[in-house]
């Protein structure tokens, strides 16, 4: 008996060597970064017998990436442990099943296999060891976040926890913890999270150097890269790096240092993303590790357009591609550098086309020879898109077809997309555009498909948003609006716009946006609602008013000189700058969004809602000038992310009741704003205030506790916070730290259950976006969409505080007013401010935007 226990412990083979691959392995969709890390088992070494060589070999195929290989051979594990009367090894065959079935994209499979490893532990006749049931919770919990399912996902890793912890795994125990906060994120529930990751990162501190250790802070620094939570990653990885060093943890340092680099890449540093990938490159125990460091610095040169330092690498690089063994990670390598490669210009003179093709007619070949039909659609669609690129028309579209065929049977949305707008780019070259249309509309389906699962797609495999998502939408756009576009097309380009929108804010906010909204046109029938879209080679502008056709114009001017003149006319509006010169621009921009709309019979438009793309959400629509008035003199103003404006009424001048809160004092760096004080002072003196909060008394528990068990309808926020296009550098500061986007949306949805509503207005009126980021204000809509207000007002960049305090004011007494609307009291309040203030300039009133619902 003592026997048969040891044996099960051994044939529990840690899985963190299987799940390692996870990690390193590059994959269609990029399981948790942490499985790779709890998957652990109590790491008995006994001796291997006759019994354990399926599950060996079913192992050793996993992590070599032979994935169909590895099923097969757990499949007859399973049934040769069931005629054994094997009860817990059998269950133990198919948690292992489950994992490679994840790979294989058989996600029925993969949740009928791990049912049944809990239905055999469940029935067995002997008591199952807690590290077998640890393991089969953790396969059943990463199956059930993967598809969606976060709030069991999180049950059954506390159950793989509590198991762990019986068995005495303290490096399963906090793996599983680790990954509880990626369950307790996709639930909404940010703060609970991050809590949980700062509770998790302080034992991992308390811990004395160790591989469990190493492991835990390479796990946790992963999973915080993965959440977008890139500077405490980088921290967490430099303490993993510091400590693997000092124990000599070889095997885990250049696993590290390439997380490490990545994260680089996220926080826009590519020198130490160099850096760190040169480190993993000489640190790499073996030919596959240092194989991926070098490919990452590779990719790092490509991106950054380096070529003089890519160049070099092209010759090495192929020569040991095409020696590398049949494997996913081989093939998978050897198409992302071909597709790196056919960026560079002059590749071609280090490694001919021909053997280029004949490397991917090898990676097909290899893919079918260990039946990995993922990798052969992957393959497929490259070697297409590389007979496109050298004029091969008929071959490419054969292979494209075959490689979307397979994604198709396997129903694997990804490479669907991507086969399919690669068609459409082969039908669109050879002006074939209604089969055009056909295959981007199928690519876009796809993606829509996979919109909670974007942001997991392994970056591995080359599918990021602004290469693989964007474009699609923007080609598709540009299809539907040749010539003189019909109804239907302006309609489904409509739709595009706003469905471009929410992917956009998906991707920013890692996860899918809430879209329970109504259509804008059908909340105010006096609106007029603006689609501007920039086009590679002209400005297209659809417009939408309830009742009638859709309209259109467009501006013939390439996507270069149309964001040339908007970043001037953004720099213009400088108050030190030249007034003619400011003028000049805000017409012709004028005449490129407004003018067109003008010459129709807009007499009874009272607003003018701008659903904006790209570089145009920096330029404050209110400051438009036709050369007499400004935009704002003439229609209330607002912005919205297209199909997610929230139902709302206007608020009622007697029922407005405001937490009003801010920071006059200079606190964390950030400069004093005197002004707040009178500011938060005037305006509770105005609304119904709640709560008032100054200084030391806003902090995220104060303020928290104030809307959860207020009634406040309002929240007023006067202290600083930034927008910015990094999910990291939005935030809103408080006297004891900051606050981000996710932890602001909890903060606020988290109301009692008898104060259930939204909020209906958060204001936010000392806001600035983000130096140099052309994508700043994608922060203002991100912050928008999932703080749950129905509308936001904040600042686009800081104005004095005497305009600022004038213009709330005059918000606040507008909107007390029977029957004003949010617009109409802000319009009024920008247009009291230029008229009857010193600061007339459009640099101080211009600054404020209303984003949401303007009722």
């Amino acid at each position: 008996m003592i026997y048969r226990f040891q044996k099960r412990r051994w044939l529990y083979i840690s899985l963190c060597f299987l799940s390692l691959c996870l990690v390193l392995l590059p994959l269609f969709w990029n399981l948790n970064p942490a499985k790779a890390y709890e998957e652990v088992s109590a790491k008995v070494a006994v001796k291997q017998t006759e019994d354990a060589n399926l599950l060996e070999q079913g192992r050793t195929l996993y992590h070599q990436g032979r994935f169909t290989e590895a099923a097969n051979i757990w499949q007859t594990a399973a049934k040769q442990y069931q005629i054994q009367g094997d009860t817990l090894n059998q269950a133990l065959s198919y948690s292992y099943l489950s994992l490679v079935q994840q790979q294989l994209n058989q996600l029925s499979n993969s949740q009928q296999s791990v049912d049944k490893a809990l239905e055999l532990l469940k029935s067995a006749k002997s008591a199952p060891d807690a590290i077998i049931w640890a393991q089969v919770w953790n396969t059943q919990a990463g199956l059930q976040l993967y598809t969606g399912k976060g709030e069991v996902a999180l049950e059954s890793w506390q159950q793989a926890q509590k198991y762990y912890e019986q068995a005495g795994d303290k490096e399963g125990s906090l793996g599983s913890q680790i990954n509880q906060t990626q369950a307790l994120q996709s639930m909404g529930f940010y703060r609970r999270s991050k809590k949980q990751l700062e509770a998790i990162a302080q034992k991992l501190q308390n811990l004395p150097d160790s591989e469990i250790k190493v492991s835990g802070l390479r796990s946790l620094g992963a999973t915080l890269q993965s959440m977008g939570i890139s500077q405490e990653s980088e921290n967490i990885l430099v303490q993993g790096l510091k400590t693997a060093q000092k124990i000599q943890a070889n095997d885990q340092i250049s696993s590290i240092l390439q997380i490490l680099g990545k994260t680089a890449v996220d926080l826009e540093n590519p020198d130490a993303a160099l850096t760190y990938f040169e480190q993993a490159e000489n640190a790499a125990n073996n030919p596959q590790e240092k194989l991926q460091a070098s490919l990452k610095r590779f990719k790092l040169f490509v991106d950054y357009d380096v070529k003089d330092y890519a160049t070099p690498l092209i010759t090495q690089l192929y020569e040991q591609l095409q020696a590398s063994p049949p494997n996913r990670t081989s093939l998978y390598s050897r198409i992302n550098f071909i597709a790196s490669l056919t960026k560079l210009e002059n590749a071609t003179q280090f490694v001919s086309l021909n053997d280029l093709g004949q490397m991917l007619a090898k990676t097909v070949t290899e893919a079918r020879q260990i039946e990995d039909r993922l990798a052969e659609a992957y393959a497929l669609k490259q070697w297409g898109e590389f007979y496109r690129y050298t004029g091969q028309f008929v071959e490419a579209e054969n292979l494209t077809k075959q490689s979307l065929n397979i994604a198709r049977q396997l129903q694997a949305e990804d490479i669907i997309a991507q086969a399919a707008w690669e068609l459409g780019r082969l039908h669109k070259q050879q002006n074939k555009n209604q089969q055009a249309i056909a295959n981007y509309t199928e690519a876009v389906n796809s993606l829509k498909a996979i919109r909670t699962d974007l942001v997991a797609v392994n970056s591995d495999v080359q599918f990021s948003f602004r290469e693989s998502v964007e474009p699609v939408y923007r080609e598709l756009v540009g299809l539907l609006l040749e010539g003189k576009p019909a109804q239907a097309n302006l309609v489904q380009a409509r739709d595009l716009i706003e469905s471009l929108q929410v992917a956009e804010l998906d991707n920013f906010l890692r996860e899918a946006c809430l879209d329970k909204a109504q259509q804008i046109d059908q909340i105010d029938t006096t609106a007029t609602v603006v689609y501007p879209i920039i086009l590679q080679d002209r400005l297209a502008v659809i417009y939408s008013k309830a009742g009638q056709p859709l309209s259109y114009s467009v501006t013939n001017k390439s996507s270069e000189e149309v964001e040339q003149t908007l970043r001037q006319l953004l720099a213009s509006l400088n108050p030190v700058s030249s007034l003619q010169e400011r003028d000049r621009l805000s017409q012709q921009v004028y005449s490129w969004l407004i003018t067109p709309l003008e010459a129709q019979a807009i007499k009874d438009t009272q607003t003018l809602v701008f659903v904006l793309d790209g570089i145009l959400r920096n330029i404050p629509m209110s400051a438009l000038y036709d050369g007499q008035q400004y935009l704002i003199e003439k229609y209330a103003v607002t912005l919205s992310p297209g199909l997610q404006l929230m139902q709302g009424t206007s608020l009622k001048s007697n029922n407005i009741k405001a937490v009003v809160a801010g920071i006059s004092e200079a606190r964390s760096g950030f400069s004093p704003l005197p002004g707040v004080k009178s500011e938060v002072k005037e305006i509770s003196e105005k609304v119904n205030s709640t709560s008032t909060l100054l200084n030391e008394k806003l902090t995220e528990a104060s303020l928290a506790t104030k809307i959860k068990n207020g009634s406040a309808n309002v929240v007023h926020l006067a202290t600083h916070g930034q927008f910015s296009s990094r999910l990291d550098d939005t935030f809103l500061l408080t006297w004891d730290g900051q606050i981000n986007i996710k932890e602001l949306s909890e903060l606020l949805r988290n109301r009692q259950s008898s104060q259930s509503q939204n909020i209906d207005l958060l204001v936010l009126s000392a806001c600035d976006t983000a130096a140099g980021d052309n994508r700043a204000v994608l922060g203002l809509a991100g912050l928008a969409i999932k703080s749950g207000a129905r509308s936001t007002i904040a600042s686009l960049w800081p104005v004095k505080d005497q305009a600022t305090v004038a213009l709330m004011n005059s918000f606040y007494e507008n909107l007390l007013k029977p029957g004003t609307t949010k617009a109409q009291a802000l319009r009024q309040a920008q247009v009291e401010l230029m008229k009857n203030t010193d600061f007339r300039q459009p640099f101080f009133w211009s600054a404020f935007v209303l984003v949401g619902n303007w009722q």
